[in-house]
């Protein structure tokens, strides 16, 4: 596919209007313009891949913000008109911009899976990145896919990552994931990369017009008639129009693994996802986490967004709910006034705290946006609360573990250690380590699991995932982890 492609919605637009009779000036304005305005230099290449580098006027922060976009569509979005564009905000906020730009996969690129785009392209994007504004991190901001993306590349590769920011990322599908997850269950995608090779990217196009058919093929057209003497709403149209349906093929082997293994299967949440081997634990990121999710978006519901601040082992998160959808969040006019501010604060905040610190105050919310975090501390009663049935469950689950907790103290004053060998003098024994040293625990879930009585790594080895997950309101991959670390910690 070519870029010529990108026209297809406007041309439609325009045989639409020109039927109506519309004037050929209006015509010719749909027509003609232009997106991608901010002027940016290429830094680094591999493959079809293209790292471009946007300068501040006044930089005042040291640390870039590396924008990873989706393998779908052309990043542009993120600047199609200048008091519409994210980057424009963000080098207004004084940060080096860098943006990756995936490019269209060719025939012989139909065999490159998650693992070469993210473990190998996304780590060399960093490494060119960090060489060129001559820093050791970077401030990570995925869109979309590239939010999951970002996601897997931090769980796996993080010590160049400063702090991890996700716009509208698809991360849980348990019912969670709206009509793609839905249409993800009937769909073989092996079969589709095995016949087509690449995913077309007008396939790709269709399919996402075909989630809200009335408003793409009808209403839509009908707003552009009723607006054709506002050049303003004619321009935003076109480039709405353009983007639309510029979109670039997929590999097809990447394709396959992420609606496969992340959609289908769920196996990012379930911590059984792994790129070339390398297991991806989302407890295994610790770095200041910012997600901002669309209240309206269809394509990438709030639901499967959200439990992504509690899949995470940072301790300093930040969950901000903006009242627009999925493309709302980067080109609506209230987004540009109140939630990127709201973004480049909070960044600005994390560049100024030292490294090793969390928490740090990122400022009030502004209208508009609903804050779901308290600094530092996860809110969880704001992200999701349980219905009765749930809550009666996990509470018949507290008490079950308080009273093996009790069995298991008493056991131990009774008995002592059965084995009667002493530990080495250099070790500390488990019974003597916090469950906070447990790697992933961290203070919100060390408070809740001492509350049941589990207040050891010693304690914590007693007892089942499940049980730990239902105490500490955690999910039960986060579980199975802490038990698996559980031994080391305690050695």
């Amino acid at each position: 596919m070519t870029r010529d492609a990108g026209w297809d919605g406007c041309r439609r637009a325009a045989d639409v209007l020109r039927k109506l009779g519309v004037a050929p000036d209006r015509l010719e304005t749909l027509l003609t313009t232009e997106v991608g305005h901010t002027p940016s230099e290429v830094v680094y290449e591999e493959n079809t891949l293209e790292l471009h580098h946007y300068e501040p006027d006044e930089r005042r922060h040291e640390t870039p913000v590396l924008v990873v976009y989706a393998l779908v569509n052309r990043p542009y979005i993120l600047d199609l008109q200048p008091d519409r564009s994210v980057v424009r905000r963000l080098l207004e906020g004084g940060f080096d911009v860098y943006l990756l730009d995936w490019g269209e996969p060719t025939r012989l690129d139909a065999i490159l899976g998650m693992g070469d785009y993210v473990g190998r392209y996304l780590d060399n994007a960093l490494d060119a990145t960090c060489e060129d504004a001559g820093v050791k991190a970077v401030h990570l901001l995925g869109y979309c896919m590239g939010g999951t993306m970002a996601l897997m590349h931090t769980a796996i590769e993080g010590e160049r990552v400063r702090t991890l920011g996700l716009m509208a990322t698809p991360v849980a599908f348990e019912g969670t994931g709206g009509i793609l997850e839905r249409w993800a269950t009937y769909f073989d995608p092996e079969v589709a990369a095995e016949t087509l090779g690449n995913m077309p990217a007008e396939l790709l196009s269709v399919e996402f017009s075909l989630m809200d058919p009335v408003d793409q093929y009808v209403t839509k057209y009908v707003q552009l008639y009723e607006n054709i003497e506002d050049d303003a709403f004619v321009e935003n149209f076109a480039r709405m129009e353009r983007w639309i349906w510029d979109g670039v093929d997929v590999a097809g082997a990447a394709f396959a693994e992420f609606v496969g293994e992340v959609y289908k299967d769920n196996n990012l949440v379930a911590g059984e996802y792994a790129l070339d081997g390398r297991p991806v634990h989302l407890e295994d990121i610790e770095v200041p986490l910012l997600t901002v999710v669309g209240e309206y978006d269809h394509i990438v519901p709030p639901e499967s967004s959200r439990p992504v601040v509690d899949l995470v082992g940072s301790e300093d998160t930040r969950l901000v709910e903006f009242p627009r959808g999925h493309i709302g969040i980067s080109v609506s006019g209230k987004a540009h006034d109140q939630l990127w501010p709201t973004v480049c604060e909070w960044y600005a905040a994390q560049d100024g705290a030292d490294a090793e610190k969390t928490g740090a105050d990122t400022g009030g919310t502004d209208a508009g946006t609903a804050d779901r975090t308290d600094a530092g501390t996860p809110d969880r009663t704001d992200v999701g609360t349980l219905d009765e049935g749930d809550a009666d469950q996990a509470a018949a689950a507290h008490a079950a573990v308080q009273a093996v907790a009790e069995r298991g103290r008493v056991a131990a004053s009774e008995t002592g250690d059965a084995s009667g060998a002493e530990p080495p003098a250099d070790t500390e024994p488990a019974d003597a380590v916090d469950v906070e040293a447990v790697e992933g625990v961290g203070p919100t879930y060390a408070g809740r699991l001492q509350e049941a009585g589990i207040e050891t790594v010693a304690d914590l080895a007693e007892y089942d995932a499940r049980l730990l997950a239902a105490v500490a309101d955690a999910p039960e991959g986060r579980a199975r982890g802490w038990l698996e670390r559980a031994g080391e910690a305690g050695q």
